[in-house]
């Protein structure tokens, strides 16, 4: 029963704590918020009717909003990453969208 009662403890603690996260790699709750993140944006950038979400690929690692693909102006992009910048959690953002 106690090494039974040892092993559940162990497990248990283990999942609670998840993956640690390092320079190249989310840890768990690191890529859950990221995740939520990058909703944030794209729901921000839908809700923009000049902005089309579809030209627009958003990703997230640690808090950095990488925003990518080809759009029809300057406009446009500068809207963009003014949008990715004022959501919560966003720690920054690197903007390569491309005027086409």
């Amino acid at each position: 029963m106690k090494i039974l009662s040892i092993l559940f403890l162990s497990i248990m603690l283990t999942s609670s704590l998840g993956c640690p996260s390092t320079a190249t790699k989310e840890g768990t709750g690191e890529y859950v918020d990221d995740s939520v993140i990058t909703a944030k944006v794209k729901t921000a950038i839908l809700g923009e009717e000049a902005l089309k979400v579809a030209e627009i690929n958003v990703e997230t690692f640690k808090g950095t909003v990488q925003l990518s693909g080809f759009v029809g102006s300057q406009a446009v992009v500068d809207r963009a990453g003014v949008l990715a910048r004022g959501v919560s959690g966003v720690k920054d953002v690197k903007n390569s969208l491309q005027v086409k």
